[in-house]
């Protein structure tokens, strides 16, 4: 097993409330299959003073702010103090943290999102887990499905690990920051406290606290 991709490595869960998903799992793309599932649950048990059913198996904080041309699917949860901008399309098996933007433009789909997470400007998030404060810039996207249809495989230096998931958009841990109109390829997978270039093409992992320029160049932060 990785120790760098596994769950533990990558977030703080006490940032989210979605934690029980993760319980017995090892590594953050097992629970991607489960999310429908889990909000159902959740969603039955949240506190009536924080949260409202507006429409059914959709559930937003109070103190949430959603902006009239925003579309909610059904099962969501939005958490306290988060924006919901214009435009904005969730297209439901997503948990939206607290004190989240979800932007203009931006499309969410089986995904969930820790508190303070930032995907602002003409984002597309797909099944994806996104750490506490990870931030993506305008036009960054996932993409969750591969070319050839084929299942994705996450790849760390030599080893590769079977997913079994045709569907994989992108795992970033915590403070991860990505560059405007970069391109997350199916299971990629980017360390605590790492940034990413805008433009970039990224595939595979992305070590904690380094900087991907291109595949020939990530480096480590502290030796700049």
């Amino acid at each position: 097993m990785s120790e760098v991709l596994m769950i533990k490595n990558l977030y703080d869960l006490s940032q989210t409330i979605a934690a029980d998903i993760f319980e017995g799992k090892t590594y953050p793309w097992e629970v991607l299959g489960e999310i429908k599932t889990f909000i159902l649950e959740l969603g039955a048990s949240l506190p009536k003073d924080i949260y409202e059913e507006r429409e059914e198996h959709v559930w937003i904080a109070k103190s949430a702010k959603v902006y009239p041309t925003a579309t909610i699917l059904a099962p969501c949860i939005i958490g306290e103090e988060t924006e919901v901008r214009p435009g904005a399309f969730i297209r439901g098996n997503a948990i939206v943290g607290n004190k989240c933007v979800v932007g203009n433009s931006t499309e969410l789909k089986n995904v969930i999102l820790f508190n303070n997470v930032q995907v602002p400007h003409y984002n597309y998030v797909g099944d994806s887990v996104l750490g506490y404060k990870s931030h993506m810039g305008a036009g960054a996207v996932t993409s969750n499905v591969k070319s050839d249809k084929t299942l994705v495989v996450v790849k760390n230096k030599d080893e590769h690990i079977e997913t079994g998931l045709k569907k994989f958009g992108a795992m970033l841990g915590d403070n991860v920051e990505v560059g405007c109109n970069s391109v997350l390829n199916p299971g990629t997978v980017i360390g605590r406290f790492s940034n990413v270039y805008p433009r970039s093409s990224v595939r595979g992992f992305v070590p904690s606290n380094h900087i991907y320029k291109d595949p020939e160049h990530i480096v480590e932060k502290y030796s700049l």
